[in-house]
């Protein structure tokens, strides 16, 4: 017996008493007392956490009226345990850490007298969300289902869409007083051992107090960078699309959200709905999304930095155009390229945090600061709004990427104005120069475009059509430049959302 993990103790009593201490007469910590044939009985709850109905009919009712001869405590657990009660999930517990836990996972704990054991029943029955359309993916076709909250039912969805004994589900837990559960998920035949164990390390090795939301685990999973190396999802068909590939996820207990271990840069680019739709369709999609991505980074910034410093790069007709705009406005160019740009992310801010009755009174301001008012009052001149207005626009075509591209903007911006266009190319080069040299469990974060592979390339800038993808699926262990130990085939169909 060691401190940190104490034993039960025979006695009732005793036990009882140091649950209550645990709790400290916490309102929500139910004990019910009652006798089996003499014998001193207790089954303890967490209100809330427990289908009361359920704990009725299948725990309660059973034991009052069976006929339980006199037997030996322990006899009578035993004997409760194979005839009488007829819970599916039962679990002897001989600690009171473990107690404790499965309270706390909304398990019922059945306790006798003289019994150095206790027995613990799966009665969940806490309220959640309902299933609903994931409203930061969202998609024209495909499934309209989006995890919720309870990792139980997340576990669910993509056992439903993934009907084989080789997807496996590995419990942890994260948080010294939160004591999260969180869920490994991958395909015993698919993922990449090293992969599996470098995660399972850092997963082991994160001292943190309270995990409540798929953010306070990321920082722990990856190294410091502008662009995220975890990839984040509610929907389970794009997660079963991962793990097809050797990929990890992580279920998250009160999380709507699934972590994806390793992702690749060119997968901000990739949706559902690619491989729902024709092949020419998602390929045109496809090149707006990087042609999206390339304007609301560096438009702002040239710009600036060709009104500024290089207007040579401009036609006269538009040079014309934007000189006579600013002559009347008071600020530079780098000035209103700045200004407009704080203030349509302080808008979006506001838009985002503000409570939904305010919601349209906010819509309103927005569109008089950052419009035709401002352009009207001499503040502003027309071209720059245009092009602030086109950047922001472009940057919600991929939402992953809006947090980089957002800092990176600003970013080209003041090179832009400060150093002009070969600042700006100096700032790519550095850009570049980091999306190469990361990597992200010993896998290239820019594969497979640097280090290049060919047969990749059918899903990156192109989206080939379902004869070519279902020939070959490419696991992530396989990547160019990959450290990773190889397992599984190469053969297979390639799912959705990979």
């Amino acid at each position: 017996m060691t401190q940190e993990n104490p034993r039960l103790s025979p006695s009732l009593l005793e036990n009882l008493i140091d649950l209550q201490k645990e709790f400290d007469g916490s309102m929500d910590f139910v004990v019910r007392e009652f006798t089996i044939t003499g014998t001193d009985a207790a089954l303890l709850t967490i209100d809330g956490m427990v289908n009361k109905q359920v704990v009725s009919e299948s725990i309660m009712n059973p034991i009052l009226s069976a006929a339980v001869m006199d037997l030996e405590p322990e006899q009578k657990m035993r004997y409760l345990r194979d005839n009488i009660l007829s819970a599916v999930e039962q679990v002897q517990l001989v600690s009171k850490d473990a107690v404790i836990s499965r309270l706390m996972n909304g398990f019922a704990v059945l306790a006798i007298d003289q019994c150095s054991y206790m027995l613990a029943f799966g009665v969940q029955g806490f309220q959640h969300r309902s299933i609903s359309e994931p409203s930061s993916e969202v998609m024209q076709r495909g499934s309209r289902e989006g995890f919720v909250e309870p990792m139980l039912v997340n576990i669910s969805m993509i056992r439903r869409r993934m009907k084989t004994p080789k997807l496996k589900f590995e419990p942890m837990v994260i948080g010294e007083e939160s004591q999260t559960n969180i869920c490994l998920c991958y395909l015993r035949d698919t993922v990449s051992p090293e992969l599996l164990r470098l995660l399972k390390k850092n997963l082991a090795s994160i001292k943190i107090r309270t995990v409540l939301a798929a953010g306070y685990l990321t920082p722990f999973l990856e190294k410091p960078s502008i662009f995220n190396g975890i990839g984040l999802s509610e929907r389970p068909d794009t997660v079963c699309g991962k793990i097809n590939e050797g990929r990890v996820a992580i279920l998250i207990d009160g999380t709507p959200n699934a972590l994806i271990v390793p992702f690749l840069f060119v997968e901000n680019f990739q949706s559902f709905d690619d491989y729902a739709t024709r092949p020419f369709y998602a390929t045109m999609i496809r090149w707006l999304k990087y042609l999206s991505f390339f304007i609301s980074i560096f438009l702002p910034g040239m710009y600036v930095a060709s009104a500024t410093f290089h207007p040579e790069f401009l036609p006269q007709s538009l040079l014309q155009k934007i000189a006579q705009a600013e002559s009347q406005t008071p600020f530079s160019i780098f000035m209103e390229a700045v200004v407009l740009h704080i203030l349509y992310e302080i808008m979006r801010e506001a838009g985002l945090r503000v409570p939904r009755p305010l919601s349209h009174a906010v819509s309103i301001v927005g569109a008089l600061v950052i419009g035709d008012a401002a352009v009207s009052s001499g503040l502003v001149g027309a071209p720059t709004l245009m092009v602030i207005a086109l950047t922001a626009t472009a940057s919600y075509v991929t939402p992953n990427l809006y947090a980089p591209v957002s800092l990176l903007r600003f970013l080209f911006i003041i090179l832009g104005g400060t150093v002009g266009v070969w600042g700006m190319m100096l700032g790519f080069g550095l850009v570049l120069i980091n999306l190469c040299v990361e990597s992200i469990y010993k896998v290239p974060f820019s594969a497979p475009v640097s280090p290049f592979h060919w047969n990749s390339m059918r899903d990156v800038l192109v989206r080939a059509g379902w004869r070519t993808l279902a020939k070959k699926t490419d696991q992530v262990q396989n990547m160019p430049g990959s450290d990773l130990t190889q397992r599984g085939g190469s053969d297979g169909t390639q799912n959705p959302g990979s």
